[in-house]
């Protein structure tokens, strides 16, 4: 079984992806944590150094090679992650893949004191600024988000929900 993770930054897919990998016995990773591996700098050198259009061909190509050698995981994506380079297709392709779903407010709040170390919200002046780019950023990424065949709102979303719904989607295919 292979099981991605996707949303919005602070969604807490790997937070909850790391929890699900020791239910599930399945190895974890974490897309961004793969890159910086890699790259042997932080996704926010990367970013800042190389540019986005770079971070989304070396995230493609990591997703790619993760997914290649390992038949059984659980993956926490990038928040863009299914945006770019096809990516949705291939997780849709290749094993089961789940939107936490977290309202804006919430996200807001979860992001405000991190926001500096996320590339895409480093230079946001003030909470009504992060609001808004939150709101700009979901407005563009729900189509793909959308797609996902199994869905979990916030903040019922723990590992026993994810754990039902993986059961019960799993007893109608």
């Amino acid at each position: 079984m292979r099981l991605y993770l996707i949303g919005m930054p602070g969604a807490g897919k790997t937070t909850l992806g790391r929890a699900l990998a020791t239910a599930l016995e399945l190895p974890f990773f974490d897309l961004d944590e793969e890159i910086v591996r890699q790259e042997g700098r932080s996704v926010a050198e990367v970013f800042q150094t190389e540019g986005e259009v770079y971070f989304r061909c070396r995230e493609a190509e990591v997703l790619r090679e993760l997914v290649e050698r390992q038949p059984r995981l659980v993956l926490a994506t990038g928040g863009g992650t299914p945006c770019f380079h096809h990516n949705l297709e291939l997780l849709l392709e290749t094993g089961l893949t789940l939107y936490l779903a977290v309202p804006l407010p919430e996200l807001v709040r979860r992001l405000h004191e991190s926001a500096a170390a996320r590339p895409l919200l480093a230079q946001l002046s003030d909470v009504a600024a992060l609001e808004a780019r939150l709101h700009e950023t979901l407005a563009a990424r729900q189509r793909f988000y959308d797609r996902a065949p199994l869905r979990c709102a916030a903040p019922t979303c723990t590992v026993e929900a994810v754990l039902h719904l993986l059961a019960t989607y799993q007893a109608s295919a």
